[in-house]
């Protein structure tokens, strides 16, 4: 099998908050179950790298204009995506894939056009803090509640090319009145959750792995999700999240409380 490789998108524009380190989880559970990766610091000043997943992340508001400008001009981004390529996209990053988002003005500028997306400048108070969301009936994979935290101004409306990833618990999400979070088209999920996401999250770290990967391996992979086992020895490893589930399930209690917590287990 060739090597697995995962960009990083521009962490030099859209670094602000820690994402990079989405690429970096996929990394590691990737080579955790025997796999060869390559993950790559794809910087702004140079040609972004042919890969089979890219991670963006969030940034500042003029950062993030550069950010799109370059996108748009080099072209792999939406080349290797129309190829079937995975992009995780957050915040910033999450409005450069939509067809348009503002500027620190409120002027709309182009974006990359990967998600049926539109985000506006909201008029409101900006959206800080924790999120929880119970994941949409048509998101992909069987995902358990997501858990991250937002910091942003946006009003991001759907278009009817997407599927919302979640339905807002607590915290604001897209923040256009339709009480969702995030999209999700094809193999590309845009958000708005930080944590890094994928640390809070790894059940949706190995969708985007399964989604990059052969066919064969992602059938084992969407198997392990399903707490199903193929006879025989696997090729993937079921990995050990212990960890990983008690933060998650620390910040999610935190945030909803234990009792909202169990009820939310139960729906389930």
């Amino acid at each position: 099998m060739t090597p697995l490789r995962i960009a990083v998108v521009y962490p030099d524009l859209l670094g602000t908050y820690g994402d990079g380190g989405n690429g970096l989880i996929l990394a590691r559970r990737a080579e955790w179950r025997g796999l060869e990766v390559v993950l790559t610091q794809a910087p702004s000043d140079a040609a972004l790298p042919e890969a089979d997943i890219y991670c963006l992340g969030g940034g500042e508001d003029g950062p993030q204009v550069r950010a799109a400008r370059s996108l748009i001009e080099d072209a792999t981004l939406a080349r290797r995506a129309a190829a079937g390529a995975v992009v995780l996209a957050v915040c910033a990053g999450y409005q450069i894939v939509g067809r348009t988002f503002p500027g620190a003005d409120g002027t709309a500028h182009e974006g990359v056009g990967l998600l049926d997306i539109e985000t506006t400048k909201g008029t409101g108070p900006r959206a800080v803090g924790e999120v929880v969301g119970e994941p949409s009936e048509d998101a992909p994979g069987a995902l358990p509640t997501l858990s991250g935290f937002e910091n942003h101004g946006g009003q991001t409306a759907l278009g009817p090319g997407v599927t919302p990833l979640a339905r807002v618990v607590h915290g604001v999400g897209n923040g256009d009145g339709s009480g969702t979070e995030g999209a999700v088209s094809g193999r590309m999920i845009g958000t708005y959750l930080h944590g890094p996401l994928l640390a809070r999250n790894p059940a949706l770290a190995d969708l985007l792995l399964a989604w990059a990967l052969s066919d064969e391996l992602s059938d084992e992979l969407s198997d392990e999700w399903a707490g199903e086992r193929t006879e025989g020895p696997p090729p993937v490893v079921r990995l050990d999240d212990s960890a990983a589930e008690a933060l998650r399930e620390e910040r999610l209690a935190a945030t909803i409380g234990p009792r909202r917590r169990r009820r939310a287990r139960r729906r389930r």
